[in-house]
């Protein structure tokens, strides 16, 4: 049985249980979201399971949920073990760099960019000197790519359906990937201008 599957599944039983089904759903986001399980299929069956406005609610509060457990595990048990995954990541070592000077920017900014992997940022920030509040204000910016994803699950209107490709209106669409775009080259724009000032500095001393 393949992961697509077992999320089908998993919605499928959540979608039986009444008035607790919002409360199950956050719960296994939150938990998938600290285990590395992707949760573009468990985004997509919130929009089927939910509609758009309160599957997207849902969503957002498993997301951050989970996204705040794993920054408290990186910062706290297992820093060594993601120190050694981002260790030969510049991309990572751009943004711990950056993060030290405007660590709520660059939470945010990132955030809004579909190229930064999402799982794997959350315990990265843990061993940044990103402080609780601003990495949780930053969150924000998973707003656009979440209601994105809830509202082309809306549009499948059935668990059958769910993974199938289902294109959403196109103006919405370009909206957010303008938005991620945007958000992808200021990131990249400011991490390389902090690079360049640190590297002056050492050549300085």
């Amino acid at each position: 049985m393949n992961l697509q599957q077992i999320l089908t599944d998993i919605l499928a039983t959540i979608s039986a249980l009444g008035w607790l089904a919002p409360l199950a759903f956050i719960a296994i986001y939150t938990l998938a979201t600290i285990g590395f399980v992707p949760g573009s299929l468990l985004t997509l069956g919130a929009g089927i399971l939910f509609g758009v406005i309160w599957g997207s609610v849902y969503v957002l509060i498993g997301a951050t949920l989970g996204a705040i457990g794993a920054f408290l595990l990186g910062r706290y048990l297992v820093r060594g073990w993601v120190s050694s995954k981002i260790a030969q990541s510049p991309k990572f070592q751009g943004i711990d760099r950056a993060v030290a000077q405007e660590g709520l920017k660059i939470v945010l900014l990132t955030r809004l960019s579909p190229l930064f992997p999402f799982n794997l940022l959350n315990y990265a920030f843990g061993i940044t000197a990103v402080s609780l509040k601003d990495y949780v204000i930053g969150s924000v910016g998973m707003i656009p790519g979440t209601v994105l994803y809830v509202y082309v699950g809306s549009l499948g209107g059935n668990l059958a359906q769910l993974g199938s490709k289902i294109e959403p209106n196109p103006l919405l669409q370009w909206t957010i990937r303008t938005i991620g775009f945007a958000a992808t080259l200021a990131v990249t724009l400011y991490i390389t201008r902090l690079a360049q000032r640190e590297l002056a500095k050492e050549l300085e001393s």
